[in-house]
């Protein structure tokens, strides 16, 4: 159990991994010019805490950062969107990590620039500096990026979920899997044992189908509780959710909206999610909360630009129903 000194909550969450500044591609009207790229941040677990705070969630980030401009924008940025940053390591020996967006009929595409990023230098040492923040937090998020980005950041991960699972704080692992940032077999080993540390586990289709050779969502949801993760929440886009808690499966549906850009959808999703259950709604109630803000984000460009406001979530929420979603 949590020491009674820790109690109540200091924090909702506390999200562990890398943020990132984004150059996304904006549509132009000559096709023969170069493409515009409009600067942003993102990094998977960043855009996450950033959702949940802007679902009313108190929340911090632990981190390597750069001591570089970049750095100093993205503590500007979690300032601004009231994300604890006491946690933050600075590392003057390394860059903060940039990627960039383009998009095509087949959807969004990745490229990055993280290589000896400051967060790919993250060590299992790190974790003295950020033990009291997870033990007073209700949840650690963290993703398989966590784990990708090097060796010693995948240690520090694990560790840190070690860590809160001894101290009675609950661990929420997205899948996110990026095949360019590591081997498949390293990937399947360790995600797989992330998830047995974990107890709630938000795979999506295409990462379970790539990391176990399963393409139906109830295999899927059966492989996760087998694992050891306690709820399981699989994301299926425009489909919505499957939600379960190892004994009541339940589908949860999506919303019909015109998507101009996915990025850092599965994020705000996560992110949301873990906004409800920390206020208190069950799995059911977070999920269906959780597909609204996702739905939300796709119809702006970037990672966080888009992400909605709780306002803003009721509202879809609250509107009259147009149909089954496509």
């Amino acid at each position: 159990m949590k020491p009674s000194t820790l109690t109540p909550f200091k924090l909702d969450m506390v999200s562990l991994g890398e943020a990132m500044v984004e150059f996304n591609q904006r549509p132009h009207s000559n096709a023969n010019d170069a493409p515009l790229y409009a600067q942003g941040f993102g990094g998977d677990t960043s855009n996450a805490a950033i959702a949940a705070a802007r679902a009313g969630a108190r929340v911090g980030y632990l981190s390597r950062l750069g001591t570089d401009h970049w750095g100093e924008c993205l503590m500007d940025l979690w300032q601004r969107e009231n994300v604890d940053t006491t946690t933050v390591l600075r590392d003057a020996q390394a860059p903060t990590g940039m990627y960039f967006v383009s998009h095509d009929a087949q959807g969004h595409h990745f490229s990055y620039a993280r290589a000896g990023s400051a967060a790919s230098r993250m060590q299992p040492q790190d974790l003295a500096h950020w033990q009291d923040a997870i033990a007073s937090s209700q949840w650690l998020h963290l993703s398989g990026i966590s784990l990708a980005i090097s060796a010693t950041a995948c240690d520090t991960a694990l560790a840190a979920m070690a860590y809160a699972r001894n101290v009675g704080t609950r661990v929420a692992l997205d899948s996110n899997l990026r095949l360019s940032l590591w081997p498949l077999a390293r990937a399947q080993a360790c995600i797989r044992h992330a998830v047995s540390l974990c107890d709630l586990f938000l795979p999506s289709l295409e990462d379970m189908t790539a990391l176990t050779g399963l393409t139906q969502a109830a295999d899927i949801i059966a492989w996760s509780h087998a694992q050891g993760a306690a709820q399981v929440v699989l994301k299926l886009g425009p489909e919505g959710a499957l939600a379960s808690d190892g004994h009541h499966p339940g589908q949860v549906p999506g919303h019909a909206v015109t998507a101009v850009d996915a990025t850092g959808a599965g994020d705000c999703f996560a992110g949301n999610l873990l906004a409800r259950l920390s206020a208190g709604d069950d799995l059911w109630a977070a999920t269906a909360y959780a597909n609204a803000a996702a739905a939300l984000s796709v119809q702006g460009f970037g990672a966080v630009g888009p992400l909605p406001t709780r306002g803003a979530v009721l509202d879809l929420l609250h509107a009259p129903s147009k149909g089954t979603p496509a």
